[in-house]
This record gives C-alpha cells, sequence and structure tokens, in this order.
C-alpha cells in the first residue's frame, strides 16, 4: 500500500509564495514518475508539473517560470514550489505516483489566492 500525504497549502495573497509536500511511505525511487496535479471546482483535474525517475520535468503552460518541482531521496518526498501564485491557482493540489504496475494519489492540500 503506497500512501502519499501532501501537506504545505493554505490561503495566500495573489503574489505570495507555497511550498506543498508530498511524503511517500516508500522510496520514490521505485516510481518512474512523480507529479502534481491540481483541480478547481467544476473543472477536470490537470497536469501542473512532473519529474521522472532521471530527473526530468516538465509544466504546465499556465505554471511554467513561476512553479519548480523537485524530489529528495532521503526524505521520500517531492516538493512544489509555488510562486508569484494568482486566484487562478486556486484549487486543491494532489500528489500523484506512478510505477510498472499503477499509478497512486494522495488526498490533496487546498490551495487558495485571494486577497
Amino acid at each position: 500500500q503506497v500512501d502519499l500525504v501532501e501537506s504545505g497549502g493554505g490561503l495566500v495573497q495573489p503574489g505570495g509564495s507555497l511550498r506543498l509536500s508530498c511524503a511517500a511511505n516508500e522510496i520514490i525511487s521505485r516510481f518512474y514518475k512523480m507529479g502534481w496535479y491540481r483541480q478547481a471546482p467544476a473543472k477536470p483535474r490537470e497536469l501542473v508539473a512532473a519529474i521522472t525517475s532521471g530527473g526530468s520535468t516538465n509544466y504546465a503552460d499556465s505554471v511554467k517560470g513561476r512553479f519548480t518541482i523537485s524530489k529528495d531521496y532521503a526524505k521520500n518526498s517531492v516538493y512544489l514550489q509555488m510562486n508569484s501564485l494568482n486566484p487562478e491557482d486556486t484549487a486543491r493540489y494532489y500528489c500523484n505516483a506512478g510505477d510498472v504496475s499503477r499509478e497512486y494519489w494522495g488526498q490533496g492540500t487546498q490551495v487558495t489566492v485571494s486577497s
């Protein structure tokens, strides 16, 4: 049973920053990819950022230059540094991991950008 636990969400003003964390209960080197998705009310879940086992990253066009995904093997964690947040970034953010057999999801953490 793979558990992914997100943290770091909250309420932030436009232009502010947040750092999301996702802690796995297994060594993350087993996952060929890990990433962050988000889902706003009445909208489909969308990919925000992903990182492969080799360290390659990709980002949604809407967050390029503002968000950075990283991982720490020693802590079995993946992070999402979010800068220059705007109200359109408001959503529930989910951690995702994929191995050879399936994908895994966390419960999500809410990010609200509002003045």
